[in-house]
Order: C-alpha cells, then sequence, then structure tokens
C-alpha cells in the first residue's frame, strides 16, 4: 500500500505529500479514523483528496494509505430494497453496528455476504457465452428477476456451472477456468459498456397527462425539473417512480434537506406498487445523502447511482432514475474547487460545470446491451433542478438545460393556486415530441399529434388574450375568443391539472388522454359551430354537460367508453337546445 502523510486539511479537502505511486480517483483511508476519501489531483507526489466523512480533528502529520483501487460499487443480489449512502454504506447495517449516532470511519459492505440466494443456472456446460450473456438467475424480491451476467472482458466455454443457494463470493459458474461469482464491482465514474445507442423513439408512459401529452419522455431520455420551494418537485418524481412505465427505480437524495430524505425513507416502503400491489421498494433503490453530510459525498451518491441504474440496464430492465437534487452536487462543485483554488467560473461554480453534468446525463439512453442475443435496455435520468428562488438563468440550470431534451418548468404561482402538478405549459417543452410521432400514432391515435397541437394553440391563445382582459376587461372580446378562454379553461383546469391522492385521477392511460382531449375539443368545435349560426355565448358557456366534462377525468378506466358516448349525446342534444332557444 501506498502510505503519505498529511500536510494540509481544509475542510473536506485533505493534502497529502508523499503518494508518488498513487493514481487519479484512487480510494484512500485517511488517518487512523480510517475516513474514506478519493484522490482528485496529482501534481508530483502530493495528492489533494476529497473525504467523504467529517474531517473535523484531523491535522498535518496523521497518515495516508491508498488503497490502490477506484471509488467502485458492488453490484449484485440485495441491491434492491436497499437504502445506501453516497458511498454505498448500506444505512441499515450501519445502524446495527454504530446506533444511531453515526460515527466516522464505519466499514460495512454494500452487500450482504452472508446471506445465501437461490441460484437457477440458464446455461448449460459446454455452452459458449460472452461478457454481457445471462448465466443465472435469482429472484431477488417477487418484482425483480436478478439476473446474473458473465462479467465484463470474460468470454469462452462453460466449464463449470452449479444450482442451489450461495452467498454472494462463492462461485457458482467458471468460463475457461475463470471463477464467476453472483457480484462484481464497478468503478463508478466509468461508464458501463454496450453495443449500441438506439434512437430514442418509444415514449416513456407515466400516466402523468401535462407530461404525456404536452411534453413527453422518450425511454433513454434525460429530462430537468427545476422549480423553486414548494412547487412540487418532489411529488412529481414520487409521482414518476410510482407510475412510470419502468421496471427499476433508482432514487438519489443528492444533498437534500433532511425533513425531504426521512418522507422519501418513510413514504417508498409504504407505497403500494400499481404492477405488483405490494410495496414499491421491491424494485426500488434509494440513495440517502442529507444536507449535514460532507458536501464531497454528494458527488460520490450521483455516481454510485447511476452505476447501480447501469447494471439494471445491463440486465435488459427499463430503468428510471431520480436525482434530487443536480443543484446541491453542483454547489459541493463550487465549494471543492474554491478550496482547490481554481479559477472561479458563474457565479462561483467551477468552469467544468457543464461538462460534469454532461457526463452525467450522457449515460442514460435506450441501449443494446453487450451480449449474444440484442436484448434491449433503457434507463431514464430525471433530474429536479432547484435554482435559488426559481430564478433559472443561474449557471447550474443553464448548463443542464444545455444538455436536457425535456424540460419540465415548475411555477411557484401555478403552485400557489394549487393547480398540481404545477408545470408552466408556456415555458416547458420536449425535443422529443417530433421523434414519438409515429409511436402516438401507433400507440395512441392516428390524430394524436393533431389533438396536442390544438390543445398547446388555445392555450397560447389564452395567454395573449389574457393580456387584452387585463387591460380592458372581458366585455372587449369577441364571442369566439370568450369561447376560446373557456375551452382554454377546460383545459387548464380538467385536463392538465392532475390530483396525485386521488386513486383515479392519480394515473391516467393514454386511451383517457385521447378520449379527454376529443371531449373538451368536441366542446369547442360544436359550440364554435352555434356560434357561426347566431347561438348566444353565455348559453353554450353555461351547458350542463361542462361540469360533466369536468369530471370525466374520475371515471374508472373500465367505464370510459361508456361515459364518453353518453356526454358526445348530452353535448349534441344541449348544442341543439341553445340554437333553439337563441332563434325563439
Amino acid at each position: 500500500m501506498n502510505t503519505g502523510i498529511i500536510s494540509k486539511v481544509a475542510g473536506p479537502l485533505v493534502i497529502a505529500d508523499g503518494m508518488r505511486d498513487a493514481n487519479m480517483f484512487d480510494v484512500v483511508r485517511v488517518s487512523e479514523k480510517r475516513l474514506i476519501g478519493e484522490i482528485i489531483e496529482m501534481h508530483g507526489d502530493r495528492a489533494s483528496i476529497q473525504v467523504y466523512e467529517e474531517t473535523s480533528g484531523l491535522g498535518p502529520g496523521e497518515k495516508v494509505e491508498s488503497t490502490g483501487a477506484p471509488l467502485s460499487v458492488e453490484l449484485g443480489p440485495g441491491l434492491i430494497g436497499a437504502i445506501y449512502d453516497g458511498i454505498q454504506r448500506p444505512l441499515n447495517e450501519i445502524m446495527k453496528v454504530a446506533g444511531t449516532n453515526l460515527t466516522r470511519g464505519v466499514d460495512v459492505p454494500s452487500l450482504d455476504h452472508e446471506k445465501k440466494w437461490k441460484f437457477t443456472p440458464s446455461v448449460r456446460e459446454g455452452d459458449k457465452v460472452k461478457s454481457g450473456d445471462t448465466l443465472g438467475t435469482v429472484q431477488e424480491t417477487a418484482a425483480v428477476l436478478h439476473k446474473i451476467l458473465v462479467p465484463n472482458k470474460i468470454e469462452g466455454t462453460v466449464t463449470n456451472i452449479k444450482e442451489g443457494e450461495f452467498t454472494i463470493d462463492e462461485v457458482v459458474a467458471e468460463v475457461d477456468g475463470k471463477e464467476v461469482k453472483m457480484f462484481t464491482t464497478w468503478p463508478v465514474r466509468v461508464g458501463r459498456p454496450y453495443k449500441k445507442k438506439l434512437s430514442p423513439d418509444i415514449l416513456l408512459t407515466t400516466g402523468q397527462r401535462p407530461i404525456d401529452t404536452l411534453f413527453p419522455l422518450a425511454k433513454g431520455g434525460v429530462a430537468a425539473v427545476p422549480g423553486p420551494f414548494g412547487s412540487g418537485k418532489t411529488v412529481v418524481q414520487h409521482q414518476l417512480a410510482k407510475w412510470a412505465a419502468a421496471d427499476i427505480i433508482v432514487y438519489i437524495g443528492c444533498g437534500e434537506r433532511g425533513n425531504e430524505m426521512t418522507d422519501v425513507l418513510n413514504e417508498f416502503p409504504e407505497l403500494k406498487d400499481p404492477r405488483t400491489g405490494n410495496s414499491l421498494m421491491e424494485r426500488t433503490v434509494l440513495i440517502a445523502n442529507t444536507s449535514d453530510m460532507p458536501v464531497a459525498a454528494r458527488e460520490a451518491s450521483i455516481y454510485t447511482g447511476i452505476t447501480i441504474a447501469e447494471y439494471f440496464r445491463d440486465m435488459g430492465y427499463t430503468v428510471a432514475l431520480m436525482a434530487d437534487s443536480t443543484s446541491r452536487w453542483a454547489e459541493a462543485l463550487r465549494e471543492m474547487s474554491g478550496r482547490l483554488e481554481e479559477m472561479p467560473g458563474e457565479e462561483g461554480y467551477p468552469a467544468y460545470l457543464g461538462s460534469r453534468l454532461a457526463q452525467f446525463y450522457e449515460r442514460a439512453g435506450r441501449v443494446i446491451v453487450n451480449g449474444t442475443e440484442d436484448t434491449e435496455g433503457a434507463l431514464s435520468v430525471i433530474g429536479a433542478v432547484s435554482p435559488p428562488g426559481g430564478d433559472i438563468s443561474e449557471p447550474v440550470s443553464q448548463a443542464t438545460l444545455r444538455i436536457v431534451k425535456v424540460f419540465w418548468g415548475l411555477d411557484a404561482q401555478l403552485a400557489y393556486k394549487r393547480h398540481f402538478p404545477a408545470i408552466n405549459w408556456l415555458t416547458s417543452y420536449s425535443l422529443y415530441t417530433d421523434q414519438l410521432e409515429n409511436w402516438f400514432k401507433e400507440n395512441a391515435a392516428e390524430d394524436f399529434m393533431e389533438l396536442r397541437g390544438r390543445l398547446m394553440a388555445l392555450l397560447q391563445d389564452e395567454a395573449e388574450l389574457e393580456e387584452i382582459v387585463n387591460l380592458v376587461g372581458m366585455d372587449a372580446l369577441s364571442a369566439g375568443d370568450r369561447l376560446k378562454l373557456e375551452t382554454s379553461r377546460s383545459i387548464r383546469e380538467d385536463y392538465l391539472h392532475q390530483n396525485a391522492f386521488d386513486p383515479t385521477d392519480t394515473y391516467t392511460s393514454l386511451k383517457k388522454q385521447v378520449k379527454m382531449m376529443r371531449t373538451i375539443l368536441s366542446y369547442y368545435d360544436k359550440a364554435s359551430d352555434a356560434l357561426d349560426e347566431g347561438a348566444d355565448i353565455e348559453m353554450l358557456v353555461n351547458i350542463p354537460v361542462r361540469e360533466r366534462i369536468g369530471r370525466y377525468k374520475y371515471e374508472p378506466e373500465n367505464k370510459i367508453d361508456e361515459e364518453f358516448e353518453s356526454i358526445q349525446a348530452q353535448l349534441d342534444t344541449e348544442i341543439a337546445d341553445v340554437l333553439k332557444r337563441s332563434d325563439d
């Protein structure tokens, strides 16, 4: 082991001399307390180390040991349902060792090396395999079949394979004499390899109407959710974790307030998975980093989370990763950059902020994974951004927007009006919309994009008409413009407003979304025709069927067709009645 001596301590940054044989990104153990750190800069034999634990009490002259290996995670059975800190230490196991007060230097294995798992082979002796192929499976939870893959850079003939119950340290197979266990390690800063990246042209359905209809996210896509405090970022991410069409959820709380992470830790085990009816934790990995932890651990948590997500993607699963929030990670980069005395960029953030964010988001994607067969896996990344005061002109939001393709801008005013999800339809966007056009035609409705375009156009018109109303009042508008305002209100209140706590409204299938759009636009078209024939606008605005249109979102899935037909029939009857009364 290469050993050095501390020469300077500055918060989470430790400078050590005599580290000539160490390498960049090596993990080191600092002082007799054996604190975990990582080398982030080398000048000759002088190493700059970011320490992932509290450094108070450290001083010059203490010993630093390099492990000679980069910061890595253990990947294998036991990940699902676990709650880790930023450097993949299991918090439940730490509590057993250290009690409720977390002591420094606690060294607990990331996975349980004592537990036995039932391994079922998928190949036989004599079969030829290459890295990425499935050797066997472990039923980790009711929701997740954990595939044991041939490790990277190993290929050849299976010379030995066993069936039965084993710990993850026992050898379950041999490929050309090379032993394969049920777990592997992987350096967190290195993306896991794959065969080929695919075009993002399949929708990641979420059941959230403003997202699926107006600002869709593709499988393997990247999205940002910026918004001020209280605008509902965490609820949006909870909804996506629960309802997105993903097999595995990785939730990273990289530096949130303690009470927010406590909410997540309490709620996720309680949340019922709509797919299985069991706890959502049966297909979730949580990484919990609170604001009072050392800032360096925030960066580690980001890389730890995405490496675990890539591991499940390589099994052919669809993985959704939530990072809440990347602003805390950026603040950690700013602090470390300042302590390293680097030239600051805008607002004190390091000049490489954009490239670091890009390296993280680039690891998302829909890919053909390694292996003999062309298996498809996808990793979608949704990053929350917490700009101070909701000002998205600040560097982290701007750097993120240059990278991501979907922007769900949360609005404090909408949140104040209790309009949730508070996604502002005038400032948000999705650059996947055109690529998803064919998918929507085949899987939702032939005219889906036309319906969506009409909704957007009405909302844009409403914004312009609102300015006129504010200046000269409602009476200055023509009957046609008043109808536009009323229809837009219906779009906002009946379609874009979605109640996450209502058992029916919390999730809306694509079929129901299409029916809801048709219902609202049908009212607009028929009322417009009636206006042309001389109908009274007041009567059209106040027809009773509008209340049914508003309540349509609370109809259960098995009744939407019947209710749709009934609403259309009532709409025709009431419009005809208005025309008749207007003529009289």
